[in-house]
């Protein structure tokens, strides 16, 4: 009998826009509301030191992902490259990390109905999103892609329509808002927090930056992967200038950066404050398609790594069955199911859970980073043994590495200053081992 396989069905247009979606969504949304309290008008800096980090990091999982485009991917480098353990971690790490993503997306949905329907409880929302998203990504990787096109197009469109809005605000007379550039320096200073202010909100940004490493995952089903990733991961770049850096300077020309709550996204907060209830009812739908597209692509991510575990024997064969459409349907209701915790969460602490899980979050996202960095670095000296020349280099190998290795140690270093994310370090060491009980357990 013929192996089974993932069908490449996710054309350009799909990848394209499956990477810009995933550089956009609650964290940019609504996780924003902690960069800004604790970075202020400097939070646009943050992002743009975390997002130079981020496209170097891509930039090697790049590399690797044009020369092997397989599914499972930086589990699948690790297990070849650095060895089984490594490779173990690597992928059940990521599964765990989109689990918790998927939660935190679902969290976000049911705090964003809450803003037109206030007496549905969070859970129901919640759960709603979740059925709906596990049976498209239950037809075909197609549907999955098509849908994904559409809420990140939606989204995406939305910012740009907000920046150049807010830009016709700030340089003509046209002002329904309370003050323009003074915002950047009269409510404390640029850096009202200090330095280490902006330095610090580095650690929610990389929950806003998480996921954007999906573009490695999607390798095993794009059609031509020579071509097509290297062009979506030239663009993280530019996404992060515009979508997070821009945005940033925007919101915080345009309103007091000490004046955005927690109650709802800075996007809605800001044009209901001044009057624009029309644009605000707009723009909770946008960062509700974008919460949305997420835990899409959440979902997506975890049967797909599930299914790259299973084909390396770090998981149940289980998982490597495949619909007759060919899409890993264990692994999609598995993932989906597990994410029903939250739906409980929701029910028992309503409103309470988000930030737990940004914490969690996080943390993984960091081991995840910090395996991609040492995979990569592990794969170029094999490279180099055999003199193979790679189509897609990294840049600034390898001192890129060793920089963003020490961004990674910096920032959990950071995390253990801040009392909502110091549990989430604690944990980190404990969830690695966990992971090797684990490994050794199936390994016997």
């Amino acid at each position: 009998m013929a192996e089974e396989k993932l069908k490449r069905g996710l054309k350009n247009r799909h990848l394209q826009m499956i990477a810009l979606g995933t550089a956009v969504g609650t964290g940019l949304f609504y996780g924003s509301t902690s960069t800004i309290a604790l970075a202020g008008p400097a939070v646009s800096l943050s992002y743009l030191i975390g997002g130079v980090v981020v496209f170097l990091i891509v930039r090697m999982l790049g590399e690797m992902s044009v020369e092997e485009p397989v599914s499972g991917s930086f589990s699948y480098y690790a297990d070849k490259y650095w060895g089984k353990f490594p490779g173990f971690l690597a992928g059940w790490n990521y599964w765990f990390l989109y689990i918790f993503v998927s939660m935190a997306e679902l969290t976000a949905v049911s705090i964003y109905v809450s803003y037109w329907l206030p007496d549905l409880p969070q859970w129901i929302s919640a759960l709603i999103c979740l059925v709906v998203i596990t049976l498209i990504n239950l037809i075909t990787v197609s549907a999955y892609g098509e849908i994904e096109f559409w809420m990140a197009l939606i989204k995406i469109s939305a910012i740009i329509f907000m920046i150049l809005l807010g830009g016709y605000f700030i340089f003509t007379d046209a002002k329904p808002f309370p003050q323009n550039f003074e915002n950047l320096w009269i409510h404390g200073g640029f850096f009202p927090n200090g330095i280490f202010g902006m330095f610090i909100a580095l650690v929610p940004v990389i929950f806003s930056f998480g996921g954007i490493e999906l573009i490695g995952i999607t390798a095993g089903e794009a059609e031509n992967p020579d071509k097509t990733i290297p062009r979506a991961v030239n663009q993280v770049v530019y996404r992060i200038l515009i979508f997070y850096v821009g945005t940033m300077v925007v919101l915080m020309t345009l309103w007091p950066w000490n004046e955005v709550g927690a109650e709802a996204s800075p996007f809605v907060q800001i044009f209901e404050n001044v009057g624009f209830t029309g644009a605000a009812n707009l723009l909770n739908f946008v960062v509700l398609t974008a919460a949305v597209s997420v835990y899409n692509s959440a979902i997506y991510s975890n049967s797909r790594m599930l299914y790259g575990l299973a084909k390396s024997s770090n998981a149940p064969k289980f998982f490597e069955k495949l619909s007759a459409r060919k899409v890993p349907v264990n692994g999609i209701l598995v993932s989906s199911g597990i994410t029903l915790l939250v739906v409980i969460l929701n029910y028992i602490l309503p409103g309470q859970i988000f930030m737990y899980l940004m914490s969690i979050v996080t943390g993984a996202v960091l081991i995840s980073w910090a395996m991609i960095i040492l995979t990569h670095l592990k794969f170029k000296s094999q490279i180099k043994k055999v003199g193979k020349v790679t189509k897609f280099p990294a840049i600034l190998y390898p001192a890129s590495n060793y920089f963003c290795l020490a961004f990674v140690a910096a920032v959990i270093a950071m995390m253990l200053t801040m009392e909502e994310m110091r549990l989430a370090v604690f944990l980190m060491p404990l969830w690695v081992f966990a992971i090797w009980i684990f490994y050794k357990y199936k390994s016997r």
